[in-house]
């Protein structure tokens, strides 16, 4: 791969409280372009199209994510001048998914096939971004009021495994449907990417076995080492792209720009820093969520904030400066962590949007492990700050605030130590596979954990003959045979099977033969790293160090 394909595309992603659409100003007013059930009125008058172009090419973004008007007002006129102006598009479901049309017994909204056929003819087509599916397919009522319809289809009275199958099949359908699509009308069948956005750190795997990208998004209130190892691990064994979102909102304040209650919900410093993060994971795509919080609009011009100020940086001149040596297909595992995803990230029900199925102890050992491998960072009953345990700030902007008082230009200056999302857990070089891999995508891992509640019979062969080559293994029990449920050493390796990952004693001893002293952030490509260190003493920023 040559150095400039490593480097990723970097986007903007539309406006939703700041000004209105600029290619369809009057229709943009009528709908919902938020979840919070209200149509919210724009805080800025709306710019005129160019102005908006070419304001967000000079923060540096070569491509703009737009947010589908459902009625598909001003596309026409958005593709003229995405062409005259040389400016990618990739296009976004979620203002359908909030408003309708939905595709019938589903939550989703799909771009039509007439809308895709013309994007695609002007050559500035570059994807077509699903928004949270996997919190759609979870949380089916999020926007939806009239009844439950997860957003890839029903899947109450099936088993665990035919949900998931389910799921899958439709993902697979709909990404056939649009490859097919530009194909018969001459059109390059890879040009419309389907891409799969997540703010929760499951169903990744399940996406990409279907055909679509990844795009993890980072900051919003994930756990970061928790949510990339497994979008990379999906990606790599899957061969798809992936994009990364920086998504601003949050949930935390402070005294910075803000235009509504956890937007943006992390500081500018914790942007910068995880800016750079997501580039040093060597994404294909990286794009800021939402412009809002970026520029501010009025009396005819724009003025940059200091979130803006931050992206103009980093798009600028630290990416320039710092060229990318590897790709995100480049990562490699020191720890291997395969599990089966049941799309719990501690909600604990509606299982791939199943109201049927709720959790059992087999499947929180995923928790478990993640608690383990972050040296206790990671809390072991969820995957994301969305469980018990967590009090956001941003509830008291919303409290304290009616709409009609944003934007903030210096936001509420609130203790530091009330914040909830630093960037920083220590993890050693861990890639997430499913219970699916096969052995030519495990590597050469020092460590394989195996959780959850299955695993495929060539999956448990190939963990298998890793420990007989030198691996060592720790697995659940409940996944192995009878026979291969005693531990010690076997031909090279080590095996140990436990009960409970967290009550076993030896769980914990062999796993800190490999999961590092705490104090770094390690993730390996090839034969480079980057190595992230908390810069403060709670980890809301980051220091890098990159050995190539």
């Amino acid at each position: 791969m040559k150095q400039a394909d490593r480097q990723p595309r970097l986007g903007i992603q539309g406006p939703t409280v700041s000004w209105l659409d600029p290619w369809a100003e009057e229709p943009s007013s009528r709908v919902m372009r938020t979840g919070t059930g209200s149509i919210v009125p724009a805080q800025d008058p709306t710019p005129r199209p160019h102005e908006f172009i070419d304001a967000i090419q000079e923060l540096g973004a070569d491509f703009y994510v737009h947010h589908v008007l459902p009625d598909l007002s001003g596309h026409t006129e958005l593709f003229r001048d995405a062409v005259t102006r040389g400016l990618d598009v990739c296009l976004g479901n979620e203002y359908g998914n909030i408003n309708g049309p939905h595709e019938e017994g589903t939550s989703r909204f799909d771009v039509p096939d007439a809308a895709v056929l013309e994007a695609a003819a002007s050559g500035r087509l570059i994807g077509l971004l699903y928004d949270e599916p996997e919190h759609l397919q979870i949380n089916a009522s999020q926007y939806r009021k009239d009844g439950f319809y997860p957003h890839w289809g029903v899947t109450d009275g099936l088993t665990l495994a035919q949900s998931e199958r389910t799921m899958t099949d439709t993902v697979t359908a709909r990404s056939a449907h649009v490859r097919q699509l530009l194909e018969r009308n001459g059109l390059n069948a890879d040009g419309a990417p389907l891409v799969s956005e997540h703010v929760f750190p499951v169903l990744f795997h399940a996406h990409a076995r279907g055909g679509m990208d990844l795009c993890p998004k980072i900051m919003k209130e994930s756990f970061q080492p928790l949510q990339l190892s497994t979008a990379l691990g999906a990606a790599k064994q899957y061969g798809r792209r992936l994009w990364i979102c920086a998504d601003l909102w949050g949930p935390d304040a402070g005294s910075w720009f803000t235009r509504t209650s956890g937007f943006p919900g992390h500081s500018p410093e914790e942007y910068a820093s995880a800016l750079r993060m997501g580039y040093w994971m060597g994404p294909s795509h990286l794009f800021a969520e939402n412009v809002d919080v970026l520029l501010q609009y009025g009396q005819g011009r724009f003025r940059k904030t200091e979130f803006g100020e931050v992206w103009e940086e980093f798009a600028r001149q630290y990416v320039p400066s710092n060229p990318l040596p590897w790709g995100h297909l480049d990562a490699e595992a020191d720890i291997a962590f395969i599990h089966a995803d049941d799309s719990n990230y501690g909600q604990n029900e509606r299982l791939y949007g199943n109201r049927e199925l709720t959790a059992g102890e087999e499947g929180l050992s995923v928790f478990h492990v993640w608690h383990l491998l972050s040296h206790g960072r990671i809390p072991a009953h969820g995957s994301c700050l969305h469980i018990p345990g967590y009090t956001f700030p941003r509830h008291k902007l919303k409290a304290d605030y009616p709409p009609e008082a944003f934007p903030l230009p210096s936001g509420v200056s609130l203790p530091e130590e009330e914040r909830v999302h630093p960037l920083f857990q220590p993890m050693n070089n861990v890639l997430v596979y499913d219970e699916k891999v096969q052995a030519e995508r495990l590597g050469q891992p020092k460590l394989i954990v195996v959780a959850g509640t299955r695993l495929s019979d060539d999956t448990l062969l190939a963990v298998r003959n890793c420990a007989e080559n030198g691996a060592t293994v720790v697995i659940a029990s409940w996944l192995v045979p009878e026979a291969w449920k005693s531990s010690g050493r076997i031909g090279t390796g080590f095996w140990l099977a436990t009960e409970h990952f967290l009550a076993d004693g030896g769980v914990k001893e062999t796993l800190q033969l490999f999961i590092g002293n705490g104090d770094c952030w390690r993730q390996r490509f090839g034969n480079g790293e980057v190595r992230m260190y908390p810069r403060d003493s709670a980890g809301f920023t980051l220091d890098f160090e990159i050995v190539k």
